[in-house]
């Protein structure tokens, strides 16, 4: 009987089926190319400057501003009868107010806020973090008093019951560390993936989104939440917050460096 022989026209180079080429082939063509690989490190790099920039911000104004307001809020002393317009931004002066409404509203977009006026008929609104323990009881008609400090309410009080405003200082700086210690890790990641690009197009695994890049920006976020808000409820030093939160993701990242590279080496 006639065998049937595979036609010369269906078959691939050097005699091989189509669709059964190397796989280093496809590989390859599925690569980006090296000057593609450097475009993007190089774009990670000038990224990674603005989270440095918001680290900056963070530990060089923004946490010496607020604790500096803080400071002066607590050493600020009760304004005499008598007080001129430059003692009484100083000083903490009292006023008597009288509720017109109040906003009590949880959930997505919380808010919290009373409006109050004077004998005057000036009308301001007093913003609130949450609904107690005094805002959730007032009600139009009532009479308050009222904490001002620099021209703002920093608090209202009704038969002894007070609460604090959303603008008066607050010893949170270690929330402010926190946030700051995330830009930084946010900008070493940044600059780290992008430089190890510009230098090595051809073998920068296992620098990647997925999986390095991926984890290590969930460490880096649950790490700053996790050290920031007990320092908070603790009420410890702010250094304290990266003094911990530095070492705990540097480990974290080595520790995932080193089994992802076996990995990459081996798939090179």
């Amino acid at each position: 009987m006639p065998t049937t022989q595979p036609s010369i026209h269906n078959m691939g180079p050097g005699g091989r089926p189509p669709g059964k080429g190397s796989g280093k082939g496809k590989e390859r063509a599925g690569r980006p190319s090296p000057g593609r690989v450097r475009f993007v490190g190089g774009l990670l790099v000038l990224l990674s400057v603005v989270p440095a920039v918001l680290c900056y911000i963070a530990f060089a104004v923004w946490l010496p501003t607020d604790r500096e307001r803080y400071q002066d809020h607590q050493a600020a002393e009760p304004c005499p009868t008598r007080a001129t317009e430059q003692v009484k931004r100083d000083c903490v002066s009292t006023w008597h107010f009288t509720v017109v409404k109040t906003v009590v509203k949880s959930g997505k977009s919380s808010t919290y806020e009373a409006t109050v006026k004077d004998k005057d008929s000036w009308r301001g609104v007093v913003d609130f973090g949450d609904p107690g323990p005094l805002l959730e009881q007032l009600k139009p008609g009532d009479q308050v008093t009222a904490a001002v400090w620099h021209r703002e309410i920093m608090s209202l009080s009704k038969d002894g019951v007070r609460q604090n405003s959303s603008q008066a200082p607050r010893d949170e700086l270690e929330m402010n560390a926190a946030l700051g210690m995330l830009a930084a890790f946010l900008a070493a990641q940044g600059f780290v993936f992008g430089a190890v690009r510009v230098v090595k197009p051809r073998g920068y695994e296992p620098f990647t989104w997925n999986p390095y890049g991926k984890r290590l920006l969930i460490t880096s976020v649950v790490t700053c939440f996790a050290v920031g808000l007990p320092a908070v409820w603790i009420g410890v030093e702010w250094w304290i917050v990266p003094a911990v939160g530095v070492p705990v993701v540097g480990y974290a990242a080595v520790r995932m460096y080193h089994r992802l590279r076996p990995r990459a080496t081996s798939g090179a």
